[in-house]
């Protein structure tokens, strides 16, 4: 996807739960209204964050962690995925330890619009890709650019999803996509 901006926060834990790595857009996600600059323990300060806004709890596997949470007066969605550790890595620690990474999204209208019109009209993964980046305001050429594949490969892709939402424009695309998700 090139050198744009990730605009989403990315945390690695690991069971304790420890911040074992996090990017610029985490800690301004978790520090939201303070100024991190003025904050003296970074690391202990977003633990605590993450621990009073985001772990729900411990199961069998592991730590469980909340599916949304507002920061400020944003909504953020949480994903947690499972990190595996490289088996000569647990080797050379002695301990098997379990890892997860915490992406930390905005925009959780647009992401469970799309889910649920992926699911309600049967987009392929690319019709998929093509309409999150559509939902950006990106033009075909862009939205070529960031997949990799020309820009008529992306309008075809354009005409089946308009195909399967039974709309005529692009803009009958995202509006439909807000309507199916009431």
């Amino acid at each position: 996807m090139g050198n744009e901006e990730l605009n989403a926060g990315f945390l690695v834990l690991d069971d304790k739960p420890k911040l074992l790595m996090f990017n610029s857009e985490a800690v301004k996600i978790l520090t939201y209204p303070t100024i991190s600059q003025k904050i003296k323990c970074l690391d202990t300060f977003l633990t605590d964050r993450i621990c009073k806004g985001l772990v729900t709890g411990h199961s069998g596997a592991g730590l469980t962690f909340t599916h949304e949470f507002k920061s400020g007066n944003r909504r953020y969605v949480c994903r947690a995925f499972e990190l595996s550790v490289n088996a000569l890595t647990a080797q050379t620690n002695g301990t098997s330890q379990q890892t997860k990474v915490l992406l930390l999204e905005r925009n959780l209208s647009r992401v469970n619009a799309l889910s649920s019109a992926s699911r309600l009209f049967g987009f392929t993964l690319r019709e998929n890709q093509t309409v999150e980046l559509l939902l950006q305001g990106l033009t075909s050429k862009e939205i070529a650019s960031r997949l990799g594949i020309r820009p008529n490969t992306v309008q075809a892709f354009v005409r089946m999803v308009m195909v399967k939402m039974g709309v005529t424009t692009r803009s009958g695309i995202v509006g439909k996509l807000f309507v199916s998700q009431s």
